[in-house]
């Protein structure tokens, strides 16, 4: 068992419960004696109090007295448990969220989520007893079905891949207590390090993850006049930059760095990017480069940003030649979204965002997709499911190694009809959403592409392109300079197998190519 220091202890809040949830073989019991230690507090083990009551293991009685017998007994006690607890340190079983009864107790405390891959759940939980865990498709299939139930609960989602991830997550465990009711906290893991990522309302003016030394703003000219003054935090100073793909270029960068030297900034303080997916993406590279790297702060405040750019550590800037041509991997130390700024975007940009949206469902599959498909505007909790999607590619995957390269669904051609319009006649967003039309055809997945061109065109995205604009050859062209492209290799493409069945690595023909590409002029008559 891992030693905890005693040094420090923190403070247990005295009138929320902080209550371990999830699968199978996550390790919530650990997870919980180990928090408990922290404390000086007994953990309540709802499986142990339950056994207790019996008088009898849990797998007996689900062999002499059936599930049922079990549940009603958990929800009796578990339910009771919640509803009087003043503080304290929970842990309850893979099932107990089925009541009703629970999920609604649950509301006055704080939820962890510990969420682990159903592969090493079942290495985790098989022959060990278990009366749910005998048959590996049957597992699997609970899996899936109780996935949606733990991640509606959550307050905290935390990676069940290590048992010391509780300790580096725990001071923003219990920031929340002090956060804007309904704020949500990921644990966002990679090789480099680990970083929180709060989502909610009214965050701006909240200091959830205090970063050391003085802050130094970065933003631009349009979400700085509106949103500066209402951060919670002392700034050093405010730079601002022109709003827009077409200055993020190294000529901009130069101009934040020579102003973060005249204002004196060191490698003991931190920046904060204000703004979209420009400003995060610049900001994000300045940090990385600016003495040798300083820490950064997201607070994204457009669709496209909260749901993908500000997470997983790819800065950079655009060459005219191609996109993101010149960048770093450099994790942010913390994200901050607030969904409230999404409500003075113009209508525009939150479809554009909307692509994200739609490219990240396609990738997850399963119930983010099944909710992305209705149509429905994107709330924080699809944002915040967004999210996940993207940090659990990251963390096993940090350098575009190889998986991690799903993340580009729809982003060759996307990025290639920016690069030919020169980063001026299509947003990123609507420019992903051509994207994924052309590598849905690729991929065979006709009826697919007819239901994405429907959602993006309900949002007045564009899902053709006028030749009379953009050169579609030239746009075939751009595709051959793409950065994941390696010398002497067809550049890679990533194609869809169906919802959350994405394939990198994929070569494509040059004849399937245009004619994907060619199609995208031939719909004339859809949203331009």
């Amino acid at each position: 068992m891992d030693a905890v220091s005693d040094a420090a202890k923190p403070v247990l809040p005295d009138d929320r419960a902080l209550v371990f949830v999830g699968f199978m073989g996550a390790g919530k019991t650990t997870a919980a004696r180990r928090l408990a230690r922290r404390f000086g507090v007994e953990v309540v083990d709802a499986d142990a109090r339950i056994s207790e009551r019996l008088g009898m293991p849990i797998d007996r009685c689900f062999a002499e007295q059936g599930e049922a017998a079990f549940r009603a007994l958990e929800e009796e006690l578990v339910g009771e448990l919640l509803e009087t607890a003043r503080g304290g340190v929970f842990s309850l079983g893979g099932g107990a969220l089925h009541s009703e009864r629970i999920r609604n107790a649950l509301r006055g405390h704080t939820t962890i989520l510990l969420d682990v891959d159903v592969n090493v759940a079942w290495e985790r939980a098989a022959g060990r007893g278990r009366p749910l865990a005998r048959d590996p498709q049957e597992f699997r299939e609970l899996y899936l079905r109780r996935r949606p139930m733990y991640m509606a609960a959550a307050d905290v989602v935390l990676p069940a891949d290590r048992r010391d991830r509780i300790d580096a997550a725990l001071p923003s465990i219990l920031a929340l207590a002090d956060a804007p009711a309904g704020t949500r906290l990921l644990w966002a893991t990679s090789a480099s390090g680990d970083y929180p990522v709060f989502v909610g309302r009214g965050l701006l003016g909240a200091t959830l993850s205090p970063v050391g030394g003085n802050g130094f703003l970065v933003t631009d000219d349009q979400v700085g006049p509106r949103y500066a003054d209402r951060l919670g935090r002392e700034l050093a100073a405010t730079i601002e930059i022109p709003a827009g793909e077409t200055n993020k270029s190294l000529q901009t960068a130069e101009q934040v760095w020579i102003a973060l030297g005249e204002h004196g900034m060191t490698q003991s303080d931190h920046l904060v990017a204000l703004g979209g997916g420009v400003v995060g993406d610049l900001a994000g590279f300045v940090a990385a480069t600016y003495q040798r790297g300083v820490p950064v702060v997201q607070i994204p405040t457009t669709l496209v940003a909260q749901v993908d750019s500000a997470y997983g550590g790819k800065t950079g800037v655009d060459l005219p030649s191609a996109k993101n041509y010149v960048g770093a991997y450099h994790q942010p130390s913390a994200v901050v979204v607030d969904v409230d700024t999404l409500s003075t975007l113009p209508r525009e940009e939150a479809a554009a965002g909307y692509a994200e949206v739609v490219k990240t469902a396609l990738i997850a599959g399963g119930h983010l997709w099944e909710r992305v498909r209705t149509g429905a505007d994107p709330d924080a909790d699809t944002i915040f499911e967004c999210a996940r999607t993207k940090l659990a590619v990251v963390a096993m995957d940090e350098r575009d190694g190889g998986v991690r390269q799903v993340l580009n669904l729809g982003h060759t051609v996307g990025h290639a009809i920016e690069t030919v319009t020169g980063y001026a006649r299509y947003r990123h967003g609507e420019a992903v959403g051509l994207g994924l039309l052309a590598a849905l055809r690729l991929s065979g997945q006709d009826e697919l592409r007819d239901e994405v061109a429907a959602l993006l065109a309900a949002r007045g995205l564009p899902v053709w392109i006028d030749p009379a604009e953009v050169d579609l050859d030239a746009v075939v062209a751009a595709t051959a300079r793409d950065k994941k492209r390696r010398t002497g290799q067809p550049v890679p493409f990533v194609l869809l197998d169906g919802p959350g069945a994405a394939r990198p690595g994929c070569q494509v023909g040059d004849e399937e190519l245009r004619a994907a590409v060619g199609e995208l002029a031939q719909t004339g008559g859809g949203a331009s």
